[in-house]
């Protein structure tokens, strides 16, 4: 008796942990349940630095490259003019689907495998880009750096500096200039 009531309540958990396993679950494209929430948020200014180190870190997207930046440079690039790159030289963009009044970004779970979010810590140095037109909007705990109001991504496939592979994908991203516009350069 008291052995069947033991296997009846191993049988009963074991069948519980599988369920709540199911329910948390995800294959990772952002297909299963509900979509991810999209957090709007009211642009804040970035706070400007003079000097500050270059930021390290990963943004947990599986490509191996840096989520974070501490500096953002306006550079001339062949064939898509003047344009926006990070602190690793990598060209930044703007997606069509996102909003910049209020700030809100829309790329998530499997969008952002491509599209890698911007994240800043604290301070951005900035290189021929306004001070007064950088931000942040907040994303899942972290702070992601917005340019005249929108959410500013690099693209897995610029692997080097001066690449802009990204120009003009899904006809809704494209290299962010100087002052927030999308380069309507083809790459």
């Amino acid at each position: 008796m008291i052995s069947r009531r033991i296997v009846l309540s191993l049988a009963a958990g074991l069948a519980a942990s599988c369920l709540l396993g199911a329910c948390g679950s995800s294959d990772g494209t952002g297909t299963a349940g509900a979509a991810a929430p999209v957090t709007p948020a009211t642009s804040a200014p970035a706070t400007p630095a003079t000097s500050a180190p270059a930021a390290t870190g990963s943004t947990g997207s599986g490509s191996g490259q840096s989520g974070t930046t501490a500096g953002v440079t306006a550079v001339a690039a062949q064939g898509v003019g003047s344009i926006v790159t990070d602190d690793q030289g990598l060209t930044l963009y703007r997606y069509d689907k996102d909003e910049p009044n209020p700030s809100k970004w829309t790329c998530s779970g499997a969008c952002t495998k491509t599209w890698i979010p911007v994240i800043v810590q604290d301070s951005v140095r900035t290189t021929g880009v306004e001070k007064s037109l950088l931000g942040t909007v907040h994303r899942n705990g972290r702070t992601q750096l917005t340019l005249s109001g929108w959410p500013l991504y690099r693209y897995v496939g610029d692997t080097a500096a001066g690449q802009v592979n990204g120009q003009g994908k899904d006809g809704a991203w494209y290299a962010v200039t100087p002052s927030g516009q999308k380069s309507a350069a083809t790459g």
